[in-house]
C-alpha cells in the first residue's frame, strides 16, 4: 500500500455520531441497514446505508455511537442517498464489525 502524508490523512474528516434511527434495507443487493446518524449541531443528521446486517439489527443500533467519514460526496445506493461512510472492520467471514469509541464522546467529535 502506498504511503500518504499526514496532510493527506487530515483531508479525511472522520467524526463520531449517534445512530438516531435505523431501518432494514431489503431492496439493497447485499443485506444492509439504513441509518440516520446525529453528528451534533455543526454537521447535523446524515444518512448512510451500511452492509452490517450480519452482526446488527436496526433495533440494536439505535443510540449506539459510530465513526464515519463525513466529507465524501453523497452516493446513491439503490433508491437511498448515502451521505456518510460508516467505518468498520471485516471479521474472519468478511462481515463488517462497526468501529466505535469505547466510551461515549460528544457527537461530531473529530478523530485524532
Amino acid at each position: 500500500m502506498a504511503e500518504i502524508s499526514f496532510d493527506d490523512f487530515l483531508k479525511v474528516d472522520i467524526r463520531v455520531g449517534r445512530i438516531a434511527r435505523a431501518e432494514p434495507y431489503p431492496e439493497a443487493r447485499k443485506p444492509a441497514i439504513k441509518l440516520w446518524i446525529d453528528f451534533g449541531p455543526e454537521i447535523g443528521e446524515k444518512k448512510s446505508s451500511a452492509q452490517i446486517a450480519a452482526h446488527y439489527t436496526p433495533e440494536g443500533l439505535v443510540g449506539r455511537q459510530v465513526a464515519a467519514v463525513v466529507n465524501f460526496p453523497p452516493r446513491q445506493i439503490g433508491r437511498f442517498m448515502s451521505e456518510v461512510l460508516v467505518l468498520g472492520f471485516s471479521d474472519a467471514h468478511g462481515d463488517i464489525v462497526l468501529l466505535r469509541p469505547d466510551r461515549d464522546v460528544p457527537e461530531g467529535g473529530r478523530m485524532h
